[in-house]
């Protein structure tokens, strides 16, 4: 197959269906119509179901039915949908259901806007629902890497029985790129097979059960260090980054998502006008990525954290530098984009000492 000019949203449905997902269950809302949509045409044609459910609470909770029987299965939404599957998506890391949820953000809070933004960090990293879990949050910056991130979200989901977010916005969903799905890497990882699904007794002895209710408190917390045993393993072996010209800079610039495509050209022109700027894209969310900045710490002078935000991400650079260096701020929040030659302004003022 050639390149083909796709919507990020129609390449990220795509990709799912070629990562083996047949099974999609939904709810309309933009920026992320058209994964609906595209899903709608697509499921017929490959054997798979779509059904668009009468809510976001309604959709998780399918989700967790086909996932908990060993089916790969996605779902999308945009933020507030995602704030009503919170709930599910609790009982779903709970019980060690893997899937993969689509969050293409929007300007908030509350209804917001449709306009692209990066409001919901907290809620995908910081767990939105109740409870200790944590998912494994995978951000693209561009619609081949949505692409290739989503066939990856579906094995990290299968390997560590978890949800997997693709955090995305709206602009990320309604642009236009060239993307090349015979490129993506497919079945790279050793996926065990899902013994525990319930498809049915079988020849098996026992039933399986898939289960997030545990009364007896100690039996609960036996199962809850369980857990994060598995989200360390993550921790040790999921971390995803980028790392750009930041060997000699003295200022590094962090970004993640479709500003980090902005960072990159401003930090392009800070490098033609004499300034000595690096990148640091954060790809997973969580594990968020320290090592890039214990590679930098001691050579770089400051940090700038960018985001189309009030200051989420800003909090985990600042614990990843250990408050060894200044890390400092720019962002627009409500579905505004930091200008370019604001973001160079504050790389020129970092570089002459000016706060």
């Amino acid at each position: 197959m050639a390149k083909v000019l796709m919507k990020g949203n129609e390449a990220l449905a795509e990709a799912a269906i070629q990562a083996g997902c047949r099974h999609y269950f939904g709810y309309p809302i933009t920026p992320q119509n058209e994964v609906t949509a595209y899903m709608a045409k697509r499921m017929p044609e490959v054997g798979g179901v779509f059904l668009q459910a009468e809510s976001e609470v309604s959709a998780i909770n399918m989700v967790y039915g086909a996932g908990g029987a060993g089916a790969r299965v996605m779902t999308s939404t945009s933020s507030p949908g995602l704030s009503l599957m919170q709930e599910g998506i609790s009982y779903l890391a709970g019980a060690q259901v893997p899937c993969v949820i689509v969050n293409i953000m929007r300007g908030g809070p509350g209804l917001g806007n449709i306009q692209g933004a990066q409001g919901d960090y907290f809620q995908s990293t910081k767990g939105g629902g109740h409870g200790d879990y944590k998912l494994i949050v995978l951000a693209p910056s561009t619609i081949q890497e949505m692409a290739d991130l989503v066939q990856e979200a579906f094995d990290i989901a299968d390997e560590y029985r978890n949800p997997v977010v693709i955090l995305g916005d709206g602009m990320l969903g309604q642009m236009m790129e060239p993307v090349d799905f015979d490129n993506i890497q497919k079945k790279t990882r050793n996926i065990p097979e899902k013994t525990w699904a319930t498809t049915g007794r079988g020849n098996r002895e026992h039933r399986n059960i898939i289960n997030s209710l545990y009364i007896d408190p100690p039996v609960l917390e036996k199962y809850n260090y369980e857990l994060f045993e598995k989200y360390a393993k993550a921790e040790k072996n999921e971390v995803r980054y980028e790392m750009i010209n930041c060997e000699d800079a003295d200022i590094i610039l962090v970004a993640y998502g479709t500003i980090a495509r902005v960072a990159k050209n401003v930090m392009n022109i800070a490098r033609r006008e004499g300034y000595k700027v690096g990148l640091i894209r954060p790809i997973s969310l969580w594990p968020f990525p320290k090592e890039p900045f214990e590679k930098t710490v001691d050579t770089a002078k400051a940090y700038l954290t960018v985001e189309m935000s009030m200051g989420q991400m800003v909090e985990d650079v600042k614990l990843a530098v250990q408050f060894k260096k200044p890390v400092y701020f720019y962002g627009r929040p409500g579905g505004m984009i930091p200008e370019p030659a604001v973001m160079l302004e504050q790389i020129k003022k970092i570089a002459g000492g000016v706060k």
